[in-house]
């Protein structure tokens, strides 16, 4: 039996399970409690979740002896996971104010300590499946990170203070690039994870499929763009809208996109550096699937199928203003001749793709057959990463998912048309 190759995974696991802690920083005790709406989770529950990932999927199988930091934390900190036990109602979880932030802390460094003598034996039963548990609780943690800016966004866009939850950079481009379509030839195309690196299940396994002939907007759709669309009354348009989108539009009285409002004759949006006048200039962002579709069909395109974007993407390098850029907000793009421009940061884009199995998917046995594949109803397919993304989590082959309604991620969308 060989030793499990521990200071690289080591050395992440550190560097990761730090980020977490680094990105509350800013905030102040009584922000790590609230829940501001059913899909907001309070800061302090990411926290424990992710810790508590570990501590069931990694620990209390694979460490012996490994003794539990408190028997209720595994109710409390359960997410979904019927397999495992019972879990405290999602819709509850800010109606707890015990455990408090400072145990939720010693309960993240009891199970960083017993990682770390995990790291540090030497007799895993199987080395393989420890290193694949512990990698996917990083990614994990990643997916909880990028949650939690989400989450704290709307914490703090619901209180009439608009606090700040950190100063950011001022915009590097102000200019958005003329709208351009670029072309991509269809037929029998691989998508799909190729096996190198990690990626979740979902991601394959990598099979063929065919496609037309195809164009694709060579940079998302703007604000000033989707000013134009709402100028032109088009969330009062039926014919614009999928009957459960118009359904939803009225019932919640969409008008503008998640987060904007009116400051005299112009339009502001909350960001995580609090209220600021929209940027014209700068990808939309917080549409639902929706509010993407009617504006597709409003200038006469579509959304891309997640086959064809990670076509269209596949020759194109993983840069772009995510989450390390610092920026957390989309910025308005670059030129760059002959490129595909923002493929990766700024803002997930919605593709018209339902979220399903891959042809020959089996979703693996056990707990972690929970993580995605319970999900493949209902949902759509987001592709490339956004403003808070972490850089190293994204790839080609990642299928975001969330329901048609959902506005507080990061999401807009870039348009398609038929060759």
């Amino acid at each position: 039996m060989t030793a499990m190759p521990r200071p690289d995974l080591s050395h992440q696991y550190t560097r990761i399970r730090g980020e977490s802690v680094a990105l509350c920083k800013p905030l102040e005790m009584d922000d790590y409690i609230v829940q501001t709406a059913p899909e907001v989770s309070p800061i302090k529950w990411h926290l424990a979740h992710t810790s508590w990932f570990f501590e069931t999927m990694v620990l209390r199988p694979l460490l012996p002896g490994y003794r539990e930091f408190h028997p209720l934390f595994a109710h409390l900190f359960n997410s979904y996971y019927d397999t495992v036990g019972s879990y405290h109602p999602r819709l509850e979880r800010g109606r707890l104010s015990r455990p408090t932030v400072t145990e939720i802390y010693r309960y993240r460094a009891h199970v960083d300590e017993h990682m770390a003598q995990l790291f540090a034996h030497n007799a895993i039963a199987n080395e393989g499946d420890c290193r694949a548990r512990i990698l996917l609780g990083l990614q994990h943690e990643q997916q909880h990170q990028e949650l939690m800016l989400m989450d704290i966004k709307h914490i703090f866009a619901y209180n009439p203070l608009r606090p700040v939850y950190s100063e950011l950079p001022a915009p590097t481009s102000s200019t958005a690039p003329e709208l351009k379509w670029m072309e991509f030839e269809g037929g029998v195309r691989s998508i799909g994870h190729t096996g190198a690196g990690f990626a979740y299940d979902n991601e394959g396994p990598r099979h063929k499929t065919y496609l037309q002939d195809f164009r694709l907007a060579s940079r998302p759709v703007t604000n000033g763009e989707f000013i134009a669309f709402m100028q032109a009354g088009a969330y009062g348009q039926p014919g614009l809208w999928l009957s459960e989108a118009w359904q939803t539009l009225q019932a919640q009285d969409w008008q503008a996109p998640l987060y904007w409002e009116r400051v005299g004759d112009a339009w502001w949006y909350m960001t995580l550096s609090g209220l600021c006048p929209v940027d014209v200039h700068a990808p939309v962002c917080h549409v639902s699937y929706y509010e993407a579709a009617a504006y597709a069909a409003w200038v006469d395109a579509r959304l891309p199928t997640e086959a064809e974007w990670e076509v269209a993407a596949a020759d194109f390098p993983i840069r772009g203003n995510l989450r390390d850029a610092g920026f957390l907000q989309p910025q308005a793009a670059a030129s760059e001749a002959g490129a595909l421009l923002q493929l990766y940061g700024d803002v997930w884009e919605w593709t018209q793709s339902a979220y399903a199995p891959y042809p020959g998917y089996r979703a693996p046995p056990g707990p972690l057959g929970e993580y995605n594949g319970k999900f493949m109803s209902g949902q759509m397919v987001l592709r490339g990463g956004s403003c808070v993304t972490p850089a190293d989590h994204v790839r080609s082959t990642y299928r975001n998912f969330f329901h048609p309604g959902d506005r507080w991620q990061f999401s807009g969308l870039r348009l398609a048309r038929d060759a």
